[in-house]
């Protein structure tokens, strides 16, 4: 019979392994796929029971859903304006910030901003080089120089001319930048289409030297204006969760390509406690893994308008909706999104960014305060530059829109979240300040 000394001590251990357990449950539901693999391989490091096998190498065509657009458009990025109406705005205010630091020539100067209000909300250029050194009056050559300038500006591939291009920027930027890359870059309609065979004949290459560039290109940012959004994940290489549309509706999964296996195995110098330890980390990860799901699944049940059309068509959601939905405390849920990334169609999204009180109501509509934002942008990003929208303006145009009446200040106070100067600030000629300079509001 045990002594109450050693019933106490054994209670005490029981607690203390149960609060380590808990702790070590709670810290993965807030990990993204990245921090998950650094902590499953310092545990390996020390636990002989345990075995990580690298994430599988994708199939040529498992391309991530934000590339959806670019390979079907892949030499101009005017078509993939559509697709990122809203990005505008407050990615000319970062080009321009940017290009004042450069203290380029005035005569420099004056091209960097024509090139500027050539980009799409891709990042790529709508126009062609040639076209905008005709309209400046300047020769091609001044403009290749300055533009060369620009495309030195991050995020990496901005004033990139097709998809090519903002591919072999970031290549370059990123040291892997060979012969090998620069074949298939200039073959990209056949890494596109998955025809392996004949891309490593034409390229010389063998078929596992061009999957393992497949690899470091699948992981680049195909847009990169499209980080100008306050939803964007767009410089996540390797995203949590991976949304698509097929033909029977939209579809959900762990991106398994971000993830190692983990194997619990039971060896000669390891111990019993070592084998347990393995087996409770191996469960709490499938627990993780299992709630990420959930809770994803759960938010595009509720957010499908959002993948057709944008993040404009956020629908008001909260992280109690969620709760009481699965199930689950409030703070899982804010623990299981802190950090992580859904790859869409429309770009790579953070969870926590998708969530939104709702705005209106009492006999108006109830619009997602996100989706009004994205809405105030995609205005001033079609408004003529010449001619921009007062706040209150903007403010009549979204009553207009979507029968939602907000205050003038809270107008300002959406706009100044992105860098967005005032109306008069807003035109763009060479007697104000950039478009990048912070206005008053």
């Amino acid at each position: 019979m045990r002594s109450p000394q050693q019933r106490l001590g054994l209670t005490q251990t029981q607690r203390l392994s149960l609060n380590t357990s808990l702790q070590a449950s709670i810290a993965l539901l807030r990990t993204d796929a990245a921090g998950l693999t650094r902590y499953l391989e310092e545990q390996a490091a020390e636990n002989p029971n345990l075995r990580l096998e690298p994430p599988p190498d994708p199939a040529l065509q498992e391309w991530l859903p934000r590339w959806t657009s670019v390979l079907s458009a892949p030499h101009a990025g005017s078509e993939l304006a559509a697709d990122m109406v809203g990005y505008g705005p407050s990615l000319f205010a970062h080009v321009s910030q940017a290009i004042a630091a450069l203290a380029l020539p005035s005569h420099a100067h004056r091209i960097a901003i024509a090139l500027a209000d050539a980009l799409e909300p891709s990042g790529w250029l709508g126009t062609a080089p040639e076209s905008v050194a005709a309209d400046l009056g300047v020769s091609l050559p001044d403009l290749i120089t300055v533009l060369a300038k620009l495309q030195r500006i991050e995020p990496v591939g901005l004033f990139a001319r097709n998809l090519a291009e903002c591919l072999r920027l970031q290549a370059i930027d990123g040291g892997v930048y060979d012969a090998a890359m620069a074949a298939i870059l200039d073959n990209l309609d056949l890494l596109a289409s998955g025809d392996l065979a004949r891309l490593a004949r034409l390229c010389n290459l063998t078929e596992a030297q061009v999957q393992a560039r497949f690899r470091l290109i699948r992981s680049m940012n195909p847009k990169p204006g499209a980080e100008f959004a306050p939803i964007s994940a767009a410089a996540v290489r390797e995203p949590d969760l991976v949304v698509q549309q097929t033909a029977s509706g939209w579809t959900i999964a762990l991106n398994r390509s971000a993830l190692p296996a983990l194997r619990v195995e039971a060896v000669g110098n390891g111990t019993a406690a070592g084998l347990a330890a393995a087996k409770s980390l191996e469960r709490m990860v499938e627990a993780r893994n299992t709630t990420v799901l959930m809770v994803g699944r759960e938010i595009l049940q509720r957010q499908q308008d959002a993948m057709q059309h944008g993040p404009a068509a956020l629908a008001p959601m909260t992280m109690a909706d969620l709760a009481e939905a699965l199930g689950f405390h409030e703070s899982t849920i804010s623990r299981v999104v802190a950090g992580t990334s859904l790859d869409t169609p429309r770009g790579t999204w953070w969870l926590r960014q998708m969530f939104s009180p709702a705005l209106g109501g009492n006999g108006a509509p109830r619009v997602a305060a996100a989706a009004l934002r994205h809405r105030l942008v995609r205005l001033i990003a079609a408004e003529d530059p010449a001619d921009p929208l007062s706040d209150q303006a903007l403010l009549a145009e979204l009553a207009r829109e979507t029968g939602v009446t907000l205050a003038r200040r809270t107008i300002a106070k959406y706009r100044e979240a992105q860098g967005i100067p005032s109306a008069h600030r807003r035109k763009r000629s060479h007697s104000v300040p950039p478009f990048g300079t912070k206005g008053r509001g």
